[in-house]
Formats: structure tokens, sequence, C-alpha cells
């Protein structure tokens, strides 16, 4: 894996592993003028440094807007989590996980950055906070290889 500009932060690894996959969306035309794209092509493999960068940002905007719905096409149908001692598999599971969570994680943020990549694979290194439902301040530093 190539690794992109050292960073600062010490993640710890203890707490989650996911292994998801993201979807890649089919770059569609207007039927009206078949020159202009309806749909944004998603990065897919082989990934450039610029298309890796690209995808952890449009994660972590989708993973901020709360909404499990949205978050849970940045996936394949048949994606595999483990969070701890959870299991998820497809977009439905997640989608319910990710509801419970943030019904309990009030004002939750997340901070994901590229930590490495090669043409099919992009790990990333994400912090995230939230108020618990005491309204105390949690965090979490974490590593996510991912397909």
């Amino acid at each position: 894996m190539s690794t992109p500009p050292p960073t600062t932060t010490n993640p710890t690894t203890a707490t989650t592993t996911t292994h998801p996959s993201a979807a890649a969306a089919t770059n569609t035309t207007n039927n009206n003028n078949p020159t202009t794209p309806t749909h944004k092509k998603l990065p897919v493999p082989p990934f450039s440094y610029q298309d890796a960068v690209q995808k952890v940002r449009m994660a972590e905007d989708a993973w901020n807007t709360r909404d499990p719905n949205k978050v849970k096409m940045a996936y394949t149908e048949d994606t595999k989590w483990r969070n701890r001692s959870t299991f998820l598999e497809g977009r439905e599971q997640v989608a319910s996980f990710l509801k419970q969570k943030w019904d309990r994680e009030h004002n939750y943020r997340l901070i994901k950055e590229l930590w490495a990549y090669s043409e099919r694979r992009i790990a990333v290194r994400f912090a995230y906070e939230y108020q618990n439902e005491q309204q105390q301040q949690q965090d979490d530093v974490e590593n996510k290889d991912k397909p």
C-alpha cells in the first residue's frame, strides 16, 4: 500500500473493525442530451491517491449527515461489518444499526483521513465524538482497512 503524507495522530485499534466496500454509482446520461451526465461517478478501483482522498471525504460527509439511509448507500448490498461483538450483513442491517447508534449518540461528528491505499483497497484513520444520553462528551480514534 502507498502511504499519504504522515500525520501526527496516534490512533488506537481497540474498538471497531469493519469491512465495508463502497458501491459504485453508474454514470448515466440525460435522455435529452446524452453528453450531460445526471449522476457523478464515484471513485472506483483502481484508486489513485486523488481518488482515495475523494472517496474518504465523500464517506466522511455522508456519515456526518447522520442519515442511515444515505450512509448505507456508500457500501455494497452484501457489505459485512463487525463492530465490537455485533456482526452485520447487508445495507438494511447497517442502516438499522446506525439508526440505533445515532439515537444514543447525540451530536455525532466523524473525522476521516486517508491512512494508506493501493489500487484496490483504502485504509482510513478516523476519530469521532458524540454526547451520550447523559450529555457526557465521548470520543474514540480507530483505524479501518477497506477493500
